[in-house]
């Protein structure tokens, strides 16, 4: 499944069960990220061993989608048997700050920021 609209691109690799993100994500509801809540969920359907987040491309994300990342954390813990590995960016200063917020939903969480 891919979503791409001129200001970002979020695309899921069933192969790797990773979910890229680029651009600028600035959706003003939850009802408007519902296609990208959806792609995550796929992404977890199957139980993987791993589920992958690279956001290494993702220049900006608003409290809204941030709130959508939290709560696919939660849900993957919840499930107990997927570990979650999260890719971010140092040259993105919001996501140093906001991914580590991930880590602590969930302590497993393998959080890399290159």
């Amino acid at each position: 499944m891919n979503i791409k609209t001129n200001e970002y691109e979020v695309r899921h690799e069933v192969a790797t069960h990773t979910a890229f993100f680029k651009g600028s994500l600035r959706l003003s509801s939850t009802q408007e990220y519902a296609p990208i809540v959806q792609l995550l969920d796929e992404a977890a359907s199957h139980n993987p061993a791993t589920v992958t987040l690279d956001l290494r491309e993702l220049e900006f994300l608003n409290s809204s989608g941030i709130n959508i990342l939290a709560r696919f954390v939660i849900g993957v813990r919840q499930k107990g048997n997927i570990q979650m590995v999260v890719q971010g960016s140092k040259k993105f200063s919001w996501q140093a700050k906001s991914l580590q917020n991930l880590q602590r939903l969930m302590p497993g969480l393998k959080l890399s920021v290159e």
